[in-house]
């Protein structure tokens, strides 16, 4: 399928046809990400929505906290914070 990029204000749009946006389960308005590969191709996906659990599920709870935390926790305040 070949899509045209055209003007629009001081931007460059390129339309998609309704048969790709139903394909993609994609609407008007919805948010996007937009990247590039090395070999110049266009990588568009649906914006992702993160939950708080499954986030959270994700986490070892068991963990070490990084090493570099230690510097956070010993830190002095370096402008107007409030401790």
């Amino acid at each position: 399928m070949e899509v045209v990029l055209r003007k629009y204000g001081n931007s460059t749009v390129a339309v998609l046809p309704p048969p790709v946006l139903k394909d993609l389960g994609l609407s008007v308005g919805q948010s996007m990400t937009l990247n590039t590969t090395e070999d110049g191709k266009i990588v568009l996906a649906r914006k992702r929505k993160y939950i708080l659990a499954d986030l959270l599920a994700q986490c070892d709870p068991k963990a070490s906290p990084p090493a570099d935390m230690g510097l956070w926790e010993t830190a002095k305040p370096a402008g107007q914070e409030v401790w």
